[in-house]
C-alpha cells in the first residue's frame, strides 16, 4: 500500500468536512443521490465515449497502481547489473544464460537474452529503446484516462446544478423552499469539482510520477546491459550507473546488495 496516496486523499476529505462543520454546516447536507448519479454517471459515460474498451479495462489496474507501491530501489538494480558484469568478465558473455532464470524483471531478462544471443549492440539499444517508448505511450494513455475524468466531472457538476436550478425556478409558489432547493442543486457542482481535484487529477499525477520513475529505472537497465555487452569493468559500470541516482543515494550504492532486478510495475 502506498500510504501517501491514501493519507493525502483522507486528509483532503477530512479537512473539507471539518471546515464545513466549523461553519455550522451538517455533513448530511452534502449527500445527494441525484447529484452523484449525474456527476459519476455522466463522467463514466463520457469516458466510455472517449476511450476504446480495451483501454477502459485497465482502469482497475491503474487504481491499484496508484494505491500500491511495488517499485524496487534502483540500488538493487545497479547491484544486479554489477553482478552480471562481474560474471561476464570472469566467465564470458555466454555464462549469463545461466542467470536468466533468476531475473524477475522481464525487461532486464529480455535485454540480457539479446546480449547472450550475440545481437549487435546498436540493435540491442534500438530494440530496448523501442520497447521503452511503447511503454511510455501506454502509461500516457493510462494517466490520460484520469485526466479526462478530471476534465469531465466539473462540467457534469455544472450540468447537474443547472438542471437543479431549472427544476427550482420552474415552481416559485413556495418561496421559503428556494434556499434549501438551490443549495441542493449546487451539490452536483461540489461533487464534480471535488472529485476532479481530490481524486481524478491527483491519481493522474501519481501515475505520471510512477511512469517517470519506471522509465528512469529502465533507462538505467539499458545502459547497464550495453555496458555489460561492451565488457566494461564492474566498478566502472557502478560509477556510470550512479548518475541515475540522487546524490543522497549514491553513497549507499556501494553497500547495497541482494537485488532482484525489478524496477517497477506501472505498465498497464
Amino acid at each position: 500500500m502506498d500510504i501517501t496516496t491514501l493519507v493525502g486523499l483522507l486528509l483532503s476529505l477530512i479537512s473539507l468536512l471539518v471546515a464545513f462543520v466549523m461553519e455550522g454546516g451538517s455533513p448530511l447536507a452534502l449527500f445527494g443521490l441525484s447529484a452523484g448519479l449525474i456527476v459519476f454517471g455522466g463522467t463514466i459515460g463520457a469516458l466510455i465515449v472517449s476511450y476504446p474498451g480495451a483501454q477502459l479495462k485497465s482502469i482497475p489496474k491503474l487504481f491499484k497502481i496508484a494505491f500500491t507501491n511495488r517499485s524496487t530501489d534502483p540500488l538493487d538494480t545497479i547491484d544486479r547489473l554489477v553482478e552480471l558484469a562481474t560474471t561476464a568478465r570472469r566467465e564470458g558473455i555466454l555464462s549469463l544464460e545461466d542467470k536468466l532464470t533468476g531475473l524477475s524483471d522481464e525487461f532486464l531478462r529480455s535485454g540480457i537474452q539479446l546480449v547472450v544471443d550475440g545481437v549487435d549492440p546498436e540493435l540491442v539499444r534500438t530494440i530496448l529503446e523501442t520497447e521503452l517508448t511503447a511503454m511510455e505511450g501506454r502509461h500516457e494513455i493510462g494517466a490520460g484516462i484520469f485526466e479526462s475524468a478530471g476534465g469531465f466531472s466539473p462540467t457534469m457538476g455544472i450540468l447537474g446544478t443547472v438542471m437543479g436550478l431549472i427544476h427550482v425556478l420552474s415552481d416559485l409558489s413556495d418561496v421559503s423552499r428556494l434556499g434549501p432547493l438551490i443549495a441542493t442543486a449546487f451539490i452536483a457542482t461540489l461533487y464534480g469539482v471535488g472529485t476532479a481535484n481530490l481524486l481524478w487529477l491527483p491519481i493522474a499525477s501519481k501515475l505520471k510520477m510512477r511512469s517517470k520513475l519506471e522509465v528512469t529505472g529502465r533507462e538505467l537497465i539499458v545502459e547497464g546491459i550495453l555496458s555489460i555487452q561492451a565488457g566494461e569493468n564492474p566498478n566502472t559500470l557502478r560509477q556510470k550507473l550512479q548518475v541515475f541516482l540522487p546524490p543522497s543515494a549514491r553513497e549507499r550504492s556501494v553497500q547495497t546488495s541482494g537485488a532482484d532486478g525489478k524496477v517497477g510495475a506501472l505498465d498497464a
